[in-house]
């Protein structure tokens, strides 16, 4: 965890959480605040209507002169216009983004060749069947009980 290796970490979140060691922000007054101390945005958010382009130019004009940005959640979330944007006025030092709004990325996208920008291909989270097979497991042991399954789909949420 980041905050063992001594990162400051801070948080956003649309409702309000405290999570030890974190400092945390909420809603939209607290999310000016939370981009206002981010030198490094990682974007971990569900794709939803709310979220979708969320890294827009507003967003990323809120962050710190020299901020860099890493996602590793969907591409969706990146006005891939207004990032591009953004790194080449010097505001955003540079990019890392695992996701895009069209995968596979193509091989004329300004991602590949731009300076300040290191592409992934889509490897942020890998499935390892020695710990799938586990949770697996444990969802059927449930179903079988009658007892409500982990992590599952809220549809009105989005996510």
């Amino acid at each position: 965890m980041l905050t063992e290796l001594r990162f400051d970490v801070a948080g956003w979140s649309r409702s309000a959480r405290e999570l030890p060691g974190i400092t945390c922000f909420h809603g939209a007054a607290g999310l000016t605040e939370f981009l206002g101390r981010s030198e490094i945005l990682v974007c971990l958010l569900p794709l939803t209507n709310e979220t979708a382009s969320i890294l827009n130019w507003e967003i990323l004009a809120a962050l710190p002169k020299g901020a860099c940005v890493i996602n590793v959640a969907r591409g969706g979330h990146v006005d891939e216009a207004d990032l591009l944007a953004a790194l080449d006025s010097g505001h955003i030092a540079g990019a890392s983004l695992d996701v895009f709004v069209e995968e596979p990325l193509p091989p004329d996208h300004p991602f590949w060749s731009h300076e300040r920008v290191i592409v992934t291909p889509h490897v942020a989270a890998v499935t390892h069947a020695r710990t799938s097979v586990v949770h697996i497991a444990e969802q059927i042991r449930r179903f079988e009980a009658g007892l409500p399954l982990e992590h599952v789909v809220d549809r009105r949420r989005g996510y």
